[in-house]
């Protein structure tokens, strides 16, 4: 059944009021922006009766950083990494805002692809505020790199993960050529984007592109990690329920396919053998990888074929790595994705985002160690 209700929306001027009617389809496919206006994040946290509870509302219309200040009523993923300065930068995904609607891929919203804040909140237990955000000359969020939203050419350029080296901010991003069935869809190539100025403006680094082929298609979504001097990169296939895999570079080599190493069974390739890399999990969806003091472990998040968000465990990057454990069981939140881990250690609360789609916003949880 649909569920409809009136809500009140405020332009980014606050002077003008728009009054819309949203309609909430039932079964929501997570995979791309919702083509019809939901409830953005107007509903209330959700009261989950499992170990993670959510404490926070990100983005959305009722969330205290007012991101509708910045025409962002509906927003995905929320990837966080340290700037190398101590401020947080966090990038969105597909974002939804009042303004000229994306008829092509039949949105009534108008919308970006990739948009990024700026936090110095290092101690999340009352929330993540935001302190700035990459804006354009209207005032609103912008797309940090563009994409002409054309199906089947390019409908989405998708942030997937992000780390500081040097200085210089990377975000690993894929290029999504369609939305397939639920859970599915088809890249043309992920590659890296760089800025120099703390994220304010970005270059398109092709000469670090991955095409949807080879094993190149096994690293089209990312999750970074730094770790002894290295630079781990965990990729998967476009889409979820798949395996991972890992690669690792020289922090200051980031920029050359070349000189990454891939996991292969036991050991580390060749130099640039992509081919010759092996899983080293199943059955991922977006994956977030951090190291935990508390545990004294790397902890991976994702959701698993079912849906639920869950955390494995590991000794070392490439692992092994342990049984999936349930964090948020999709009977709680049917409708979670992409939990990515908050960047600083936090004891024993393990903190991390999670977009809720049939509101189509992101949200601020914690469960115990």
């Amino acid at each position: 059944m649909n569920k409809t209700a009136s809500i009140l929306l405020s332009t980014l001027a606050g002077a003008t009021v728009l009054l819309l009617t949203a309609t909430t389809p039932a079964a929501a496919n997570p995979n791309a922006i919702n083509p019809i206006p939901v409830l953005n994040g107007t509903t209330g946290l959700p009261n989950l009766p499992g170990r993670s509870k959510a404490v926070f509302q990100v983005t959305g219309m009722a969330s205290p950083n007012n991101t509708q200040n910045y025409n962002v009523l509906g927003t995905d993923l929320g990837i966080m990494w340290d700037n190398g300065r101590g401020e947080m930068l966090t990038a969105f995904g597909d974002t939804a805002g009042i303004g000229f609607p994306n008829l092509l891929v039949g949105s009534t919203w108008a919308w970006r692809s990739n948009i990024l804040v700026r936090s110095h909140t290092t101690d999340p237990s009352n929330g993540i505020y935001f302190d700035s955000v990459v804006r354009d000359i209207f005032g609103q969020a912008r797309d940090l790199v563009p994409s002409p939203k054309i199906p089947f050419i390019e409908i989405s350029r998708i942030p997937t993960a992000g780390i500081s080296v040097d200085g210089v901010q990377y975000m690993s991003m894929m290029s999504v050529q369609s939305w397939d069935n639920v859970g599915q869809w088809t890249t043309n190539y992920s590659g890296l984007a760089a800025s120099a100025d703390n994220g304010e403006t970005w270059a398109d680094l092709q000469g670090t592109r991955r095409p949807n082929e080879g094993g190149n298609a096994k690293f089209q979504m990312s999750a970074f990690l730094k770790s002894g001097g290295y630079l781990y990169q965990y990729g998967t296939p476009a889409g979820r329920n798949n395996e991972a895999f890992i690669a690792r570079v020289r922090e200051h080599d980031v920029q050359n396919l070349g000189e990454y190493e891939y996991w292969a069974h036991d050991k580390w390739s060749d130099k640039g053998d992509v081919n010759a890399a092996t899983p080293i999990m199943a059955g991922v969806g977006e994956l977030s990888v951090m190291y935990n003091n508390y545990l004294g472990q790397y902890i991976s998040l994702t959701t698993d074929p079912f849906n639920s968000v869950v955390m494995r465990r590991a000794s070392a990057p490439e692992g092994p790595w342990s049984p999936p454990e349930v964090l948020i069981d999709t009977r709680e939140l049917p409708t979670a994705y992409a939990p990515s881990i908050f960047p600083y250690q936090t004891g024993r609360d393990l903190y991390f985002l999670t977009t809720v789609h049939s509101q189509y916003n992101v949200v601020l949880m914690r469960t115990t160690l």
